[in-house]
């Protein structure tokens, strides 16, 4: 079946699900937005009056590294579902893992929710549980429910067995509750080196859910943790941080992406034994994109081994990239509301995402002009020294965005790939004898051009029409083209940066070998003299433009008044139709 199928009924990207093609555009507008399964359970649990008919999620990120598009999903969700059921969302930071976790990351987190639109009811973190979850803990061992083990991580792993095979006891399994309660003390007190022993969960080797098969539900870790410094050495593992901690703060729908499903049944496990407050975990489908990777450690290693700028590369999927490159948190946000929840992993075209930004990057960005490989171009008949002001709209989408003045004259920069020396029949932009207009000023005729020594055009003569200005045409002539340009004496240098995709191939998750492999060479060109309009003079960082005919851009976090900086942030058009 071909893939990157486009749906014109709804101008958007087919995503793939199974061997189906699914359209997260198409809606019919008879009808009113059906619920998901997650809203349908919601709803459900309220007209039963389950927790008082009470909704209270929770985004719980690991602080290891900085969001990423996949991420965006469940954020959308989770806060979308508090908002929409007047409940509660909090943010809760799985700080179970000292050796990986950075303040860095907490804050990049924070601003990264805030700037998609977000803001929670509550600021937890699985360390202001760690006294909490000890005693859960112990109160296992004192159940008889859980016992340290000493077994090699490899012993722990051949007494798992196999899905087919059934587990075998540890030699460890049967202490007792008194030595069991001492030896996870000493435990704590700092008494073993790391890797020594774990405490386990004692469920049942031969369970079908290997998970459920003694779980280890705590490490020894000698690290500083950045939240309660030294005072640990002990942490809980995920599993068992989990569904305390969403217990703890009475967590009504704690929703996660489905490679927990089989963690379920250890969530209802602890929760039960330990007699707690009943949160109840639901299984999504994660976002898949293509070309896009959503892994943190691999995201990581780009960083390290500096492939990129650093995690908040326009080219990287991370919420904080997608920023920088001038993407807005409406058209993410949109996405997510296309693509909906389902219970089946698909793929995305990351042409729909695509789609959305220039959705409302047309809305609202001012139209400007730019020239990336310019060239001259001098009107023979313009008076010399003479120039006019012109009038430009500053975007035809918005009646209120107002005008914008526009310096003409004698000589002007226009794009090199607007000339062609030869045009073929088909060449409706400027070529010898060939007549063009130009963008909100007059019609001209090329009448001669000059070379260089290497055959490189470097001066563009042509006549203009003085009765053809826009607006006020009289001329009576009819040209098929439009080019942009800009007035030689008051256009500003800038720096360009032109971004493509980072990965050449479409699913980058399931290549096996080095990510230097399938980086894109080309994903990052800099033209270092591209001439601006003045009045991007006073651009702030993030004000996004269309520059007219090439794109949207937007102004990078180091542009500055003395080198003034632009990110390509997307095409006019489908950038991700072509083949790399």
């Amino acid at each position: 079946m071909p893939k990157n199928l486009i749906c014109y009924y709804s101008l958007c990207s087919l995503s793939v699900q199974g061997n189906n093609y699914i359209c997260p555009n198409f809606k019919d507008m008879s009808e009113e937005k059906s619920l998901n399964f997650i809203e349908e359970i919601i709803e459900k649990d309220i007209a039963e009056g389950i927790h008082e008919g009470r909704v209270h999620t929770r985004f719980p990120p690991e602080p290891n590294g900085y969001l990423h598009i996949g991420h965006s999903k469940a954020i959308c969700l989770n806060f979308g579902l508090a908002k929409k059921y007047q409940g509660k969302c909090n943010l809760r930071f799985d700080d179970t893992n000292p050796e990986k976790e950075e303040v860095e990351y907490v804050d990049s987190i924070k601003e990264d929710i805030q700037w998609l639109g977000f803001r929670w009811d509550n600021e937890f973190y699985a360390s202001d549980y760690f006294d909490k979850i000890y005693g859960f803990a112990v109160a296992l061992i004192q159940k008889g429910l859980a016992y340290v083990d000493e077994s090699s991580s490899e012993d722990m792993a051949k007494q798992k067995g196999t899905p087919t095979l059934a587990g075998t006891d540890s030699p460890y399994r049967n202490r007792s509750i008194e030595e069991n309660l001492d030896l996870f003390t000493r435990m704590k007190n700092g008494e073993f080196a790391d890797g020594t022993c774990v405490l386990r969960a004692k469920i049942d080797m031969k369970h079908d859910n290997m998970i459920m098969r003694d779980p280890v539900i705590y490490r020894i870790k000698h690290a500083e943790h950045h939240r309660t410094g030294n005072t640990w050495c002990i942490y809980p593992m995920y599993d068992f941080a989990h569904g305390q901690s969403d217990s703890i703060e009475e967590i009504t729908h704690s929703i996660c992406t489905l490679e927990f499903i089989p963690h379920r049944d250890l969530y209802n496990w602890c929760i039960q034994k330990l007699e707690i407050f009943p949160s109840r975990q639901y299984e999504f489908a994660r976002l898949n994109m293509t070309y896009t990777l959503m892994s943190k450690r691999k995201l990581l290693m780009l960083v390290q081994q500096q492939f990129v700028e650093g995690w908040d590369d326009p080219r990287m999927p991370t919420i904080s990239g997608f920023r920088r490159r001038g993407y807005t948190p409406e058209s993410i946000r949109e996405f997510c509301d296309k693509i909906g929840i389902a219970k089946r992993d698909n793929m995305i075209d990351i042409s729909l995402l695509d789609f959305c930004l220039r959705d409302h990057l047309n809305k609202i960005a001012l139209r400007r002009m730019a020239v990336l490989h310019p060239v001259k171009l001098i009107i023979t008949n313009y008076e010399e020294g003479k120039t006019e002001t012109l009038s430009a709209e500053n975007n035809p989408e918005d009646e209120n965005a107002g005008h914008r003045a526009l310096t003409f004259g004698k000589e002007l920069w226009i794009e090199r790939e607007d000339f062609m020396e030869n045009p073929s029949k088909k060449y409706f932009r400027l070529g010898p004898g060939l007549q063009v207009r130009l963008k909100h000023a007059y019609i001209i005729e090329c009448t001669d051009f000059k070379k260089d020594a290497d055959g490189t055009i470097t001066e563009i003569h042509c006549k203009y029409f003085p009765e053809s200005k826009s607006g006020n045409d009289q001329s009576g002539l009819k040209v098929k083209g439009t080019m942009h340009w800009l007035h030689c004496d008051t256009a500003l240098q800038a720096e360009v940066r032109l971004y493509d995709r980072l990965f050449t191939v479409e699913n980058p998750a399931a290549h096996d070998g080095d990510l230097q492999e399938i980086l894109h060479p080309k994903s990052l060109e800099v033209i270092s003299k591209a001439y601006i309009e003045p009045a991007l003079a006073a651009a702030k960082q993030q004000d996004r433009f269309q520059f007219l005919r090439l794109g949207y851009f937007c102004v990078d976090k180091n542009s500055s008044s003395e080198k003034l900086i632009f990110n390509k942030t997307t095409g006019l058009k489908d950038s991700f139709a072509k083949v790399v």
